[in-house]
């Protein structure tokens, strides 16, 4: 008897206390200031990066002199498991339209996808720089894509990728963070011919 009214008594008191549910959580990022220094590695353009970026080659020089292959490198940002694939292409003026076709295409199918599309263009006349950002809503594999251009010369497309799977809110942040880095390397760059 006593047993019976003991377990009655901590049932009634486990059930006094008022639940609520708690809200689904991500990990809390923190986010670095950046600290921009002049990236000149390549002879064709500079610009500024972030201290938090580590530049890996793609490809040995020697042999895109033969090929005529794009010079291709990745900005890495290995914190946020992200990274920039970035291709710098010497083009003539047939190419430029070439590859701008090509672009829109890529952006298109991605478009399909995605919920919606926002583009910022971005015009440095005096630089000769003209460029273009594509911000891509949805959980797509490419949330952020960009090109940059003097129409004449040089076409420069850099594409954002995660290394983790992506859920739009948990990545918000490092997105953003990403975003205004690539905004200082298109305000920050000059052609170098």
């Amino acid at each position: 008897m006593k047993s019976k009214f003991l377990f009655f008594f901590l049932f009634a008191l486990s059930c006094s206390s008022d639940y609520s549910p708690k809200s689904r959580g991500y990990f809390y990022i923190e986010l670095p200031d950046p600290v921009y220094h002049d990236f000149i590695r390549y002879p064709f353009f500079k610009y500024s990066v972030s201290d938090q970026v580590i530049v890996t080659e793609l490809k040995d020089e020697s042999l895109r002199e033969k090929e005529k292959s794009p010079m291709e490198f990745i900005m890495n940002y290995p914190r946020f498991q992200a990274h920039i694939l970035c291709s710098y292409f010497k083009i003539n003026s047939l190419e430029f339209s070439t590859l701008s076709e090509e672009n829109s295409r890529m952006i298109s199918v991605l478009g399909k996808k995605a919920k919606e599309i926002k583009a910022v263009a971005y015009n440095h006349s005096e630089q000769n720089v003209y460029g273009l950002v594509y911000e891509l809503n949805g959980n797509l594999i490419s949330p952020l894509q960009f090109v940059i251009s003097d129409s004449i010369h040089s076409y420069f497309r850099g594409v954002l990728y995660f290394d983790t799977v992506l859920d739009r809110d948990s990545i918000a942040p490092v997105l953003t963070y990403i975003s205004k880095d690539i905004q200082v390397m298109i305000e920050s760059f000059q052609w170098k011919q």
